[in-house]
């Protein structure tokens, strides 16, 4: 536990707030910004280190961490004492994550890219072997490509699908390969795979309806599991080869903003496999079924 301050620290424990002419809780933020101090690298800290990081007396300090403290915020252990966050950030965390709906926070990103592009946008949901389409804004072209919400596929097909499976746990994945044939379609499979992980984005011509093209990102949740993707598809007629580099770049952007706002830390992002990669388009096979007018 903290030490209790010998001094009283003399300044006040409000401030005027700049922009709005109220008064505003100086303890809160200077609590808040302790709380925030802990980054993944460095969980554990001494006072003197989070002294530096935050700029306050140490009797103020020692005040609030004994508050932090005593809320099951902040606990010290060991000998010099360094402080960690406790169980009570995990509690606000978890409460947090409970309310958290994929499709709520997802739809101004997915909305905004069909704005952008004019092509159907999609957000799927990983569920055991399928993935599912929970949320579609389709393409106002006359000709467009719709599979509709609740329509479900398994993740071994269509862009929206490899880039699930593409950014599962390399385990994980091998239990869904295992099932498949070995022959030349599980060959092609597997290679569109590693490219889907080292370029980021999985595509498809002509896999789940003749004569369109789709292209996928994966998004993350707070654990850095890959939880769905979200795609772009339309007619080949439109979507050519510079579309699809172009499309790419916009569904990986997306996945990223849809991982951070269902609690994905952003440095967790930045170490997933395909940042970074080529952008150049991977061509998957051509077969299946129809298209839509």
């Amino acid at each position: 536990m903290p030490r209790a301050a010998k001094t009283p620290d003399k300044t006040s424990d409000k401030t005027p707030d700049a922009d709005t002419g109220m008064t505003g809780v100086r303890a809160v933020d200077r609590a808040i910004a302790i709380l925030q101090c802990f980054t993944p690298e460095q969980p554990a800290m001494s006072v003197i280190e989070i002294q530096k990081r935050v700029g306050l007396s140490r009797p103020t300090l020692y005040r609030l961490l004994h508050t932090l403290a005593a809320r099951d915020l902040i606990h010290a252990e060991g000998d010099p004492q360094r402080f960690k966050l406790a169980h009570g950030v995990m509690k606000l965390s978890h409460v947090w994550l409970n309310g958290l709906e994929a499709v709520t926070v997802a739809r101004p990103i997915v909305e905004g890219l069909r704005d952008l592009t004019g092509e159907t946008a999609a957000l799927f949901r990983l569920q055991h072997d399928l993935g599912i389409c929970i949320l579609e804004c389709e393409s106002r072209h006359e000709l467009s490509i719709s599979r509709g919400i609740g329509h479900s596929l398994k993740i071994m097909q269509g862009s929206t699908g490899k880039a699930m499976l593409a950014f599962m746990d390399l385990p994980r994945q091998a239990e869904f390969l295992s099932g498949l044939p070995a022959n030349a379609a599980r060959t092609r499979l597997e290679e569109s795979l590693k490219a889907a992980r080292r370029n980021g984005y999985a595509t498809s011509r002509g896999e789940i309806f003749v004569g369109a093209v789709a292209v996928s990102a994966p998004y993350f949740d707070h654990r850095g599991s890959v939880v769905g993707s979200v795609g772009l598809y339309g007619p080949e007629a439109r979507i050519g080869d510079d579309k699809i580099t172009e499309y790419s770049k916009l569904v990986r952007e997306a996945g990223r903003k849809i991982s951070i706002l269902l609690g994905f830390q952003e440095s967790g992002l930045a170490a997933k496999p395909g940042d970074g990669g080529s952008d150049r388009p991977q061509k998957a096979p051509r077969p299946s079924p129809g298209a839509r007018r």
